[in-house]
């Protein structure tokens, strides 16, 4: 008779072969110290050094517009998709958007210029310490004060205090955010409703000073695939707009500028099937021992009850651990996901357990995240789709 394995689970996904983030030498946090370093902004440095400086330099970020999707569409990117080869100083090669690749995460880790363990938004949604509550890193629910959250200065308000022109152009509506306040703060803000709008205004800040540094923003295109996914015609058109706004903005730059097209993540489409959406809601042995479920579907943090942390790290495994790479909240500090260093008060902001999905897979919960759970394209993670970002250049 033939006896029964001991263990006849495949292995679990080991938490070193995940494709950390480039932080320090190809990260979105390296990008504008490396620019006002440029300008000769004390206290910055050019982490990128393929980069060559300029007087006047301008970012443009664009929500979800990650690098495996510019590839994909030629067609209806062909001004984004013919600066290709641009992207890092020539190189032709990505950034990564740092983990998670999500929106806050991302926004903090540009506008500070340090990596999520440092300026401490590690997520979409966390625990907060002080109260043990969720705390909601985009939307700011429930409020807390921002210069505790994140008291680090932003690169922006460095800039200022050199003499360097800081300016902000994006919606209106995002003026006074505690995001805002505790990512791009700085010099003056421009709100203007359309992209068209933003793209000139954008410009005419460029020219306002010898040496400038100009950030803009569009988030439709990161709503178009949420909501309908990248797959989708509204996405295709949303991406064809963007395309446009991005040549409008570079055939105005003024003399000695450059302007880098960049993302705060990528973003792929998940099926709405039970092999693809694992429901945390519906399923008793992964909520075993769980008191808070922070992140979102593809980047979760797991908070355990007292004292169950090392249960609930062995069912995740074995639940989850072929599609997701599933590491104690020191493993991954170990292993660099959230960075270099993790200043002390971020430390119980992540989970007693991190889940990072490598298949295209979610895991939804379907009751406390009615919305989140419902939506087609997703990010978080550290595949390619998710993690490259463009660092497109055009340069006057």
């Amino acid at each position: 008779m033939v006896q029964p394995a001991a263990w006849d689970h495949p292995e679990p996904l080991a938490v070193s072969s995940a494709p950390v983030p480039a932080y320090g030498s190809g990260s979105l946090a390296d990008l504008l110290p490396t620019l006002a370093a440029g300008l000769g902004v004390p206290g910055t440095t050019a982490a990128l050094p393929e980069l060559t400086p300029a007087d006047r330099n301008c970012v443009f970020l664009v929500d979800g517009l990650g690098w495996e999707q510019i590839k994909a569409h030629p067609d209806e990117a062909p001004y984004l998709h013919s600066l290709l080869g641009t992207s890092r100083g020539g190189t032709g090669r990505p950034l990564t958007a740092g983990y998670p690749a999500t929106t806050a995460t991302s926004l903090a880790s540009v506008g500070t210029g340090l990596p999520p363990g440092a300026h401490g938004l590690p997520g979409y949604t966390v625990r907060d310490p002080a109260t043990g509550a969720l705390m909601n890193q985009l939307r700011w629910q429930p409020w807390t004060r921002p210069d505790q959250w994140q008291p680090y200065p932003t690169v922006f308000e460095l800039a200022h205090a050199a003499g360097v022109h800081a300016a902000q152009v994006s919606a209106p509506a995002f003026q006074n955010t505690p995001l805002t306040k505790v990512a791009l703060s700085g010099g003056t803000f421009h709100g203007r409703l359309t992209g068209e709008d933003r793209m000139d205004v954008a410009a005419e800040q460029l020219a306002a000073g010898d040496r400038s540094l100009v950030y803009t923003y569009y988030a439709e295109l990161d709503g178009a695939g949420h909501r309908y996914g990248v797959a989708s015609d509204t996405w295709r058109g949303q991406l064809m707009y963007v395309d446009r706004l991005v040549q409008r903005l570079a055939e105005q730059l003024p003399p000695r500028s450059a302007l880098y097209v960049t993302a705060d993540h990528g973003m792929i489409d998940v099926p709405f099937d039970e092999d693809h959406r694992i429901d945390f809601d519906a399923d008793w042995e992964l909520s075993a021992g769980v008191a808070l479920l922070g992140g979102e579907g593809r980047a979760r943090h797991v908070y355990a009850v007292p004292g169950a942390q090392d249960d609930v790290l062995t069912c995740w495994r074995e639940v989850l651990g072929e599609q997701f790479w599933v590491a104690s909240r020191d493993e991954a500090i170990a292993a660099g996901w959230f960075g270099p260093h993790i200043d002390d008060r971020v430390y119980a902001r992540l989970g007693d357990v991190v889940a990072a999905a490598r298949d295209d897979v979610l895991l939804i919960a379907s009751d406390r995240e009615p919305k989140e759970s419902a939506m087609v394209g997703n990010h978080g993670s550290m595949t390619p789709a998710e993690q490259f970002v463009p660092l497109l250049e055009v340069r006057s």
